[in-house]
């Protein structure tokens, strides 16, 4: 089940991710005005959520492990999109990489804080 979960957020970060370069890429103000990064941070992000909702009853750092796996992955196949269209140096995979390793952990550890109920 964990690796279904992984491998489906993966998947879908990266087509989320894919999309934001394509369009991107097509409509060079959205790239030059910055959005990339915050674009492809907030998708690390909603990539690790993906993963983790998946993880009902995971321990922290299992959530964590696999939302930030999710979210890096995703980010980094973008990345590498964006790059063979050329619209980032290959020194981005490293930038791309860390912030979605990070963000994709947060949005996994969310789904445990927002699935608690207030007593």
């Amino acid at each position: 089940m964990e690796r279904n979960a992984l491998t489906k957020a993966m998947g879908m970060g990266t087509v989320l991710q894919g999309l934001m370069v394509i369009i991107g890429h097509f409509v060079p103000s959205l790239q030059q005005a910055g959005l990339f990064p915050i674009g492809g941070t907030i998708l690390g992000l909603v990539t690790g959520w993906l993963a983790g909702k998946e993880m009902p009853g995971a321990a922290m750092g299992k959530l964590a492990t696999n939302g930030g796996i999710a979210g890096a992955g995703a980010g980094i196949l973008g990345s590498l999109i964006s790059t063979a269209l050329g619209d980032v140096p290959v020194g981005n995979l490293g930038i791309a990489g860390g912030s979605t390793l990070v963000a994709g952990a947060i949005g996994a550890l969310l789904t445990q804080v927002m699935g608690k109920k207030s007593a």
